[in-house]
C-alpha cells in the first residue's frame, strides 16, 4: 500500500461510505469521518482498560503478594466470554450494534468508579474479582458488535487497511496507558486517579458513539431466533479452513506465551523496577505493535500471508523465551517490543481475515467465536502462567510458555497444511466458488 497522501478528497455530494473513482484514490480508511469517530473512541477504552490492567494488577498484587491472584484476574474475566459468547454474536447480529456499544461502555465506566470505591475502602478481594467479571460480561457484547460495526462505516475495499489502522491505533493506546497508569499510582501513592480517568474515557466513547452514522446491518432471512443460528458463526469457523488455522494458531500461542501476566513479579522481584517500571514494561510489546501496524500500513497487502503468520508466531514464542530468561531491565524491555511486534502480524491477518471472509449477517457470530477464542486465550494465559508461577516459578513458567508457543507452530502447520500456502487475504476465485454456505 502506498504512502497516504492528501491528493484525493470526498466531494461534499458524494456518499459518504463510498471510495472515490479516481484512479489515485486508495482504499484508506482513515479518510472516512464516521470509521475515524469509531477508531478514536475505541483507542479511548483500550487506554482505559491498560491503566486499569496496571491498577488493579499492582493493587492485587501489593495485597496478596501472589502469582495466583494475577492469574486469577484473567479468569474473572474469561467466564462471562464462556457464558455469553453464542448469545452476544447473535445479539450483535439482530440488534443495532452501535448501542450495543455504547451500553458496554457506560458498564465500564460505572465498573470503574466501584473499583475505585472498593480499593479506598480495603473491601474484600471477592467483589473486586466480581467487578471483573462485570468488565468482562461488557466486554463479550461489546467486542464482537465492535469488531463488525467496522464494517458498516467503511466499504468493503478498505477493510485490510482498517484493521491495520485499529491495531496500531489500539496498540498506541496501549502504550499510553500502562505507561500513565503506572506514573499516575508512582506519582500520588494510589491508584484512584488511575480509575477516575478510566471512567471519564469509557464515557468519551460512548458520547462518540451518539454521532457515528452506520449504514443498515444485514440478517439472513429465515433464521428467525432458531437455536441453529446462535451456533452458525461457530459452524462457518469450521467450514473455513484458513480462518480457522489462524484462529486456533493465535489462542495457543498467546495462551502459552502468557507472559504480559506476570509483569508486575518481573516489575517488582526480578528486574527491580517499581511501579513506572512496571508501566513501561506494559508499555513495550505496545510500542513494537504500533511500529508493525504502521510499517504494515505503509506497505502492499501480503502476498505470502501463511508463511509470514507462521513466521511471526514462531518468532513470538522465541522472543517470550527471551524475555523469561533476561534479568536486565532494557533485554526485557527490548523482547517484549518484538513480542508486541510479532503478535501484531496475527492480530492483522487474523482480523482481516475475519472481516473479510465472512457475510455481513453474520460478522456478529463469528466476531463472538473469536473473540471466545482470543478472549479464552489472552484470560487462560493469564492465569495459566499465574498457575505455571506459583508452581515452578516465573522464569520458568514464561519460557516454559516460549517453547510451548514454537510446537504450536509446527502443530497448526502440520493439520491445516492450507495455512502454509496461504497468499493473500481476500479470497481468490477458487476459494470463493467453494466458500462454505451456513
Amino acid at each position: 500500500m502506498e504512502p497516504i497522501t492528501n491528493e484525493v478528497a470526498l466531494s461534499e455530494d458524494q456518499p459518504k461510505n463510498v471510495l472515490p473513482t479516481t484512479k489515485r484514490a486508495l482504499p484508506n480508511a482513515l479518510q472516512f469521518l464516521d470509521f475515524r469517530l469509531l477508531l478514536s473512541g475505541a483507542a479511548l477504552a483500550t487506554f482505559a482498560q491498560q491503566m486499569l490492567a496496571v491498577a488493579i494488577g499492582w493493587e492485587l498484587y501489593i495485597q496478596t503478594h501472589s502469582a495466583l491472584a494475577l492469574g486469577a484476574i484473567g479468569l474473572a474475566q474469561v467466564i462471562p466470554l464462556l457464558l455469553f459468547f453464542l448469545p452476544s454474536g447473535y445479539i450483535a447480529d439482530n440488534v443495532n450494534r452501535k448501542y450495543i456499544v455504547l451500553v458496554a461502555q457506560i458498564v465500564n465506566a460505572l465498573t470503574a468508579l466501584c473499583l475505585a470505591l472498593l480499593f479506598s475502602l480495603h473491601g474484600p478481594l471477592i467483589l473486586v474479582y466480581g467487578c471483573l467479571m462485570v468488565i468482562g460480561g461488557a466486554q463479550s457484547f461489546s467486542q464482537p458488535a465492535s469488531s463488525a460495526l467496522v464494517s458498516q462505516v467503511i466499504p468493503e475495499a478498505a477493510f485490510e487497511n482498517a484493521m491495520t489502522w485499529r491495531s496500531s491505533t489500539m496498540q498506541l493506546s496501549a502504550i499510553i496507558g500502562p505507561a500513565l497508569g503506572g506514573l499516575l499510582i508512582g506519582l500520588f501513592g494510589s491508584a484512584m486517579p488511575v480509575y477516575l480517568l478510566s471512567g471519564a474515557l469509557f464515557l468519551t466513547f460512548a458520547i462518540l458513539l451518539i454521532f457515528i452514522h452506520v449504514q443498515p446491518q444485514k440478517s439472513r432471512m429465515g433464521e428467525g431466533r432458531k437455536l441453529s443460528s446462535l451456533v452458525g458463526g461457530l459452524r462457518f469457523l469450521v467450514n473455513t479452513k484458513v480462518m480457522l488455522a489462524a484462529i486456533t494458531l493465535d489462542l495457543f500461542a498467546v495462551l502459552f506465551g502468557g507472559a504480559v501476566a506476570l509483569l508486575p513479579i518481573y516489575a517488582t522481584s526480578i528486574l527491580h523496577a517499581g511501579a513506572i517500571g512496571l508501566g513501561g514494561l506494559q508499555a513495550a510489546d505496545s510500542i513494537g505493535g504500533v511500529a508493525m501496524a504502521l510499517f504494515l500500513a505503509r506497505r502492499p497487502p501480503l502476498q505470502k500471508a501463511g508463511p509470514v503468520l507462521l513466521g511471526a508466531v514462531a518468532c513470538f514464542g522465541l522472543a517470550t523465551i527471551v524475555f523469561g530468561l533476561s534479568h536486565w531491565f532494557w533485554l526485557s524491555f527490548l523482547a517484549l517490543v518484538f513480542i508486541g511486534a510479532f503478535d501484531t502480524i496475527s492480530v492483522v491477518v487474523r482480523s482481516t481475515l475475519a472481516l473479510v471472509r465472512t457475510p455481513d449477517e453474520m460478522r456478529g457470530r463469528v466476531s463472538a467465536v473469536t473473540s471466545l477464542f482470543i478472549g479464552t486465550s489472552n484470560q487462560f494465559g493469564g492465569f495459566e502462567s499465574g498457575l505455571t508461577a506459583q508452581w515452578l516459578g516465573p522464569v520458568a513458567a514464561v519460557v516454559a510458555g516460549g517453547i510451548g508457543t514454537l510446537i504450536v507452530v509446527l502443530v497448526v502447520a502440520g493439520i491445516w497444511p492450507d495455512i502454509r500456502h496461504l497468499t493473500t487475504l481476500r479470497e481468490t476465485p477458487q476459494e470463493q466458488a467453494s466458500a462454505p454456505t451456513v
